[in-house]
């Protein structure tokens, strides 16, 4: 209704004016805080690719000296790329694939800590006598999603 003619008014007809600037409502701010809240996500979105790649970069940088910290005295005393180290534990300790970091590989070296364990000597002992000897070969094992192993 009309305040002014009392008559039905359709709301597609109105023309609302106001004299003043209008006061501010809950819409607005929540409005406000919405794009707000999107400027934030965008300057996110673009910083993110250097937060992610500086972060990369710290978790590198302490890689060498956690893998000091694992090995032995003796061990980190060798000066390999802390990189070019991978686990085995068992028989042997550590595979060190000197260069590979680098793009060079120089040669493989297998480490482990001396043992007082009679059973793991003996296996040193044949793996060593194994590398002496020649007695290995290079073959790979593609194993597909459903099991099946092939041997090249």
């Amino acid at each position: 209704m009309c305040p002014n003619c009392n008559e039905i008014v359709r709301l597609s007809d109105l023309q609302l004016r106001a004299k003043g600037k209008a006061p501010r409502t809950w819409l607005d701010d929540y409005q406000a805080s919405v794009e707000k809240a999107d400027e934030k996500q965008s300057k996110f979105e673009e910083e993110r690719e250097n937060i992610m790649e500086e972060a990369r970069e710290r978790g590198r940088a302490q890689v060498p000296e956690l893998v000091r910290q694992s090995l032995s005295d003796n061990f980190a005393k060798l000066h390999y790329n802390p990189y070019d180290i991978k686990a085995l534990l068992n028989p042997i300790d550590f595979v060190v694939f000197d260069g590979m970091t680098d793009e060079e590989m120089k040669n493989v070296v297998l480490l482990t800590k001396s043992t007082t364990n009679s059973h793991l000597q003996a296996i040193h002992k044949d793996i060593a006598r194994t590398v002496e000897d020649k007695n290995y070969d290079w073959k790979v094992v593609r194993v597909s999603r459903d099991g099946q192993v092939e041997i090249e």
